[in-house]
């Protein structure tokens, strides 16, 4: 397929998967369980836990309590004592959930995320910024926890793809069948591509990408390369290259 074949390819692709049936038990996905709640600080906890097996994120989704958000610190200790999620030991689900009660007495997570982003229309400025929020919060250092809320980058050139938080933005930002659209402060014309290895080998074998390096400037291509089809919503490609490559379309 040449470029303008596969821009086909993947509006038909976009426009078909724009629906609530996309998002089932069968079809697991963390957004299935995020878009019950409607609620920015479920959300991130859905995303953050979003790597490994669909199937067993979901699972592991529902069995949180999300009311424990407005519970005491010492409840949710007490509650929580038993959940465990790959590389997350019992005390790092606590701290997550501790930490996310706390920034609530802070500001709204958009709020916090608008801060970094709003100088030069940024969002990995507002996700450095909310970052050093968390940290200064809860300045938690093990292992398991410190892999969930992710760490700065020392420097831009060598940062990940943060695949998880722009998965979150992507969620808060964009509205349709799909993502929420609770935030109204960030554009979503300066969303990036929340780049997992399904998304990566599907954008290298469809030649949307030349970057062989799984990383931020491969995510920040991607990016550039669906700006020029659509420069105000470039993202919404997103999804459907993810199930593309999950159910191994190609």
């Amino acid at each position: 397929m040449n470029l303008k074949e596969i821009k086909i390819f993947l509006d038909e692709e976009v426009h078909r998967r724009n629906n609530q049936t996309e998002l089932t038990h069968d079809k697991p996905d963390p957004l299935l369980i995020a878009s019950k709640y409607q609620d920015e600080t479920v959300a991130l906890i859905c995303a953050l836990f979003a790597y490994g097996n669909a199937k067993l994120i979901v699972k592991f989704l529902e069995s949180l309590d999300f009311n424990l958000l407005h519970a005491s610190e010492s409840e949710i200790r007490k509650s929580l004592s038993q959940h465990y999620y790959r590389f997350q030991k019992p005390e790092d689900v606590i701290q997550l959930f501790i930490t996310l009660k706390r920034l609530q007495s802070v500001d709204s997570i958009e709020n916090i995320f608008y801060a970094g982003y709003k100088k030069e229309e940024s969002v990995l400025e507002g996700l450095w910024h909310f970052m050093h929020t968390l940290e200064k919060i809860s300045p938690s250092k093990t292992r398991g926890y410190s892999f969930l809320v992710g760490t700065l980058p020392k420097k831009i050139n060598s940062a990940g793809t943060y695949k998880r938080y722009m998965m979150y933005l992507r969620w808060m930002v964009r509205k349709d069948d799909l993502d929420m659209g609770l935030w109204s402060k960030i554009d979503k014309k300066d969303l990036l591509m929340p780049l997992d290895t399904h998304t990566f080998k599907v954008s290298l074998k469809l030649g949307l990408l030349k970057r062989k390096t799984y990383d931020m400037k491969a995510a920040i291509e991607l990016t550039q390369r669906f700006k020029t089809w659509d420069k105000h919503d470039p993202i919404k490609y997103d999804f459907a290259l993810y199930r593309i490559g999950q159910e191994k379309l190609l």
